[in-house]
């Protein structure tokens, strides 16, 4: 029987993997190869990101066509195929951008099919925002999309049917410790995090931190807010000055001094990746000691850098 995240919580520490579909045109051994390394740390989710279309010119006949191209396709069969593989709970993640309300009607009906109980819902970004129309179906918020799941939930579909039935999806969405970058202020962030809770969303899983502080004042606020969901914190394993380096422009999250001085004085790579990997299991354990009940590990396809992660916390 599938396990949603919310009633995981409440039994045990919960781990969560973060994994990207293969790029288009790729197959899915690699992914395969990355989850059998860390199925030793038996964890409870693995996470399929779902990634937003890019604006393509494609020549066809003597025309150049502008068109959406997901670069990363796949997030429905990636699923079913982990699931089936390992026996594992996946958490598709469920854009907004890309697909119509009734698109992602039939997608999350596929899910139900596969007996898919979780769902992580994002607004999702888009590269040439001036060239992507938004049509009348498209949601712009994920707080949108939240409440057609919700609904669904409830037994109301967008298309009429006689004797529906409801689904079962626990949701998922995502908070933002440093303020999600478009927001005009923490305090207005806090209020479309809460517009998503109030749709329904069950819990929260948090873009990267580096700053226990960070995670925990983010926590603070939103209580102060009246959200009251589980919030999940979100890992990145750091292993390399020159990935670290790009963190920042790329999330818009801030890299603590002690981290960045850390990692510029290591006098290789191997010293690079032990320096890493130590700090952030520092900042899990600060977590564990904290009470969070559990975490999500963004592997970005990775499994070298989660493993020695996870074994140097409470995972191993």
């Amino acid at each position: 029987m599938p396990m949603k995240v919310i009633d995981a919580m409440k039994k045990q520490r919960i781990l969560s993997l973060e994994i990207l579909p293969p790029d288009r045109g790729q197959d899915i051994d690699e992914i395969f190869f990355t989850i059998d390394e860390l199925m030793k740390f038996s964890p409870s989710f693995i996470n399929i990101t779902r990634h937003a279309p890019e604006i393509s010119y494609v020549e066809i006949g003597d025309r150049i066509v502008k068109i959406p191209k997901v670069r990363k396709p796949g997030t429905v069969g990636v699923s079913a195929a982990i699931k089936n593989r390992y026996n594992v709970d996946v958490v598709p993640h469920v854009l907004c951008m890309g697909m119509s309300k009734f698109e992602i009607e039939d997608m999350l009906i596929d899910f139900k099919y596969l007996d898919i109980e979780n769902v992580f819902v994002i607004r999702g970004e888009i590269e040439n925002k001036r060239e992507f129309t938004f049509e009348k179906d498209n949601y712009y918020h994920a707080n949108e999309l939240v409440e057609q799941i919700s609904n669904m939930n409830k037994g109301i579909y967008l298309y009429p049917v006689d004797n529906p039935k409801p689904t079962n999806f626990c949701i998922g969405i995502a908070g933002y410790p440093e303020k999600h970058y478009e927001a005009m202020n923490f305090d207005e962030d806090m209020k479309n995090l809460k517009k998503k809770v109030d749709a329904g969303a069950n819990y929260i899983i948090t873009q990267m931190f580096f700053d226990f502080n960070v995670y925990k004042n983010f926590v603070e606020r939103a209580r102060e807010f009246g959200i009251n969901v589980p919030i999940i914190p979100g890992i990145k394993p750091i292993v390399q000055t020159k990935s670290m380096l790009k963190i920042p422009s790329t999330f818009f999250v801030d890299i603590p001094n002690d981290l960045v001085v850390a990692m510029e004085e290591a006098r290789s790579p191997k010293e690079e990746f032990e320096v890493g990997t130590k700090y952030m299991a520092r900042l899990v354990e600060k977590l564990f000691d904290y009470g969070v009940s559990g975490i999500h590990v963004f592997t970005m396809g990775k499994g070298k850098s989660t493993k020695a992660l996870l074994e140097r916390v409470s995972y191993a």
